[in-house]
């Protein structure tokens, strides 16, 4: 491990004693993902996704990620809303619907399905606020799949990869490259930490997040209690 990346597990464990098991944690960062996770794999999981698609149901499609989104604070709500306003034609629903379905669940190799994605969201109507961006491209594999997919929000993940000495191609257009990067990322934070037992990408991106946010950065426990609790309720 680069002393980097044991500065910014120290950053954590200050927070957050106990790890990815510590009560505080799973209370500020893990515990509403992870539910919202659950909820997918209830509503939308490969066998129901599939049948509302095939009965042309991209209405309640919609309706069920956009409300599973929702509980979350991953999206700021200017994004929200420009989710809402893109998938209200009913063609562009249907565009997405399959989009999401073809990311998730497909067949081709990952790389084709998440630059394929990314065109999918390029093409959703604007009628403010732009769609295409990465916390909307990434938000629902990471809720859908948090065992392979990690969400990003870019001041965040930038700030957090500097910090660990990781070198991140950004780019504000959302794209493979920087993606597979992110990815590269998880994967040496993974392994950095396994010793703390991280159960999947809910966990590497809550690391992260404590890392390049301000409300743990450069701020003491209790104001970054008082903020988490502000965010959660």
């Amino acid at each position: 491990m680069t002393a980097a990346a044991e500065r910014c597990r120290h950053r954590f464990l200050r927070f957050f004693p106990g790890g990815f098991a510590d009560e505080t944690y799973l209370d500020w960062e893990r515990n509403y993902k992870a539910a919202a996770h659950e909820r997918w794999r209830a509503e939308l999981n490969r066998s129901a996704f599939r049948s509302l698609l095939a009965a042309d149901d991209v209405g309640e499609i919609t309706t069920r990620f956009i409300r599973i989104e929702s509980r979350t604070n991953l999206l700021f709500s200017f994004e929200k809303m420009a989710l809402r306003d893109a998938v209200r034609d009913a063609d562009a629903a249907r565009t997405m619907a399959g989009g999401l379905y073809d990311l998730l669940y497909g067949a081709d190799p990952l790389h084709q399905r998440f630059d394929r994605w990314s065109d999918t969201i390029a093409s959703l109507p604007r009628r403010g606020t732009r769609v295409l961006t990465w916390p909307i491209v990434t938000v629902f594999p990471f809720l859908a799949q948090p065992d392979r997919h990690l969400f990003l929000k870019p001041n965040v993940t930038r700030v957090a990869a500097a910090q660990y000495g990781f070198d991140l191609p950004y780019r504000p257009r959302p794209n493979w490259q920087t993606y597979a990067s992110l990815l590269d990322l998880a994967d040496r934070v993974y392994a950095d930490l396994r010793d703390l037992q991280p159960r999947d990408m809910i966990d590497v991106q809550s690391f992260l997040w404590v890392q390049g946010s301000d409300e743990y950065r450069g701020r003491s426990f209790r104001a970054a209690r008082t903020t988490s609790l502000r965010r959660a309720s």
